[in-house]
């Protein structure tokens, strides 16, 4: 086994900058299960902050701004926040939503499908059009109906909450990896026994999704390709693992990994480490 291992080239390593132009070949090494999927969603991912247009801006874009009455009076609606942007803007809305209850997980400044969700129940019960993305009108209606958001509340001290399982999850032993909540959840027939937060690889070197197993466990070892220490690695995915990481322990999500699945509580990775077994399944899904 000490052989097969020697051989495998692991690739995981914590980014020095958000995103550093040298795409590594992370996300070369051979795989057990599906190849990235080339779909724009990844952790860390940049956003498209407040200035992306709508899309029936094209159609409000009349060239007079003259002040005769118009038949169709609406102005120009702007865009302000919708799915797939990453921001401090769109955290600051996930925990404006949190205190209307409108939703439970912690905010991670990532728009996906919970916010696109809590935004439709907003917007369907404050007379606005339940679009699921955040226009002006839809953020001036957020803000007015609560209060400014505290630290805590933007980044609480605690875990992560977890998503529901994916239904893939429900079986066995599984590492129930969610990339939206940013948690990784130890779960044995169906029930979850411990969670704890993660982080993922940058857009260029993304963390594959799909449904793998845990190929081989090294209690102490190193990246061979980024020279990084990778403690209580769990590799699941050509040189992709869950491991402890101590950037992701000192700088939380302003970095990111080379595609692995990092872990910055040490005591919760040192305890699930003595309990997944090689052939356990890992499964990462937004």
């Amino acid at each position: 086994m000490v052989t097969a291992v020697a051989l495998a080239a692991t690739a995981c390593g914590p980014q020095k900058s958000e995103s550093s132009g040298s795409s590594s070949s992370v996300s070369a090494s051979p795989t057990a299960g599906a190849s990235p999927d080339a779909s724009p969603t990844a952790d860390n991912k940049p956003g498209e902050p407040s200035k992306s247009a709508s899309p029936s801006a094209s159609k409000s874009a009349s060239p007079s701004a003259s002040a005769s009455a118009s038949t169709s009076p609406s102005p120009t609606v702007r865009q302000v926040m919708a799915n797939g942007d990453d921001s401090e803007q769109v955290r600051e809305l996930q925990a404006r939503l949190k205190q209307l209850k409108l939703m439970s997980v912690a905010p991670t400044g990532f728009y996906g499908s919970k916010t696109t969700s809590a935004v439709k129940s907003f917007q369907s019960k404050n007379g606005l059009t339940p679009t699921g993305s955040v226009d002006e009108p839809t953020w001036k209606k957020i803000q007015a109906a609560t209060k400014e958001p505290t630290a805590d509340e933007l980044r609480p001290p605690t875990v992560n909450e977890p998503d529901a399982p994916d239904a893939r999850c429900m079986e066995g032993r599984v590492m129930c990896i969610s990339k939206e909540s940013r948690t990784l959840a130890w779960m044995i027939d169906g029930k979850v026994v411990s969670t704890m937060d993660v982080r993922f690889g940058s857009e260029n070197t993304p963390t594959r999704e799909g449904v793998f197993n845990v190929g081989w466990k090294a209690k102490e070892w190193t990246s061979t390709i980024y020279h990084t220490p990778m403690p209580y690695a769990m590799f699941f995915s050509g040189g992709q693992a869950v491991h402890y990481s101590a950037d992701f322990a000192a700088r939380g999500y302003a970095g990111a990994s080379h595609g692995c699945v990092n872990v910055r509580d040490k005591g919760k990775l040192s305890a699930l480490f003595d309990q997944v077994q090689v052939g356990d399944k890992v499964v990462v899904y937004w």
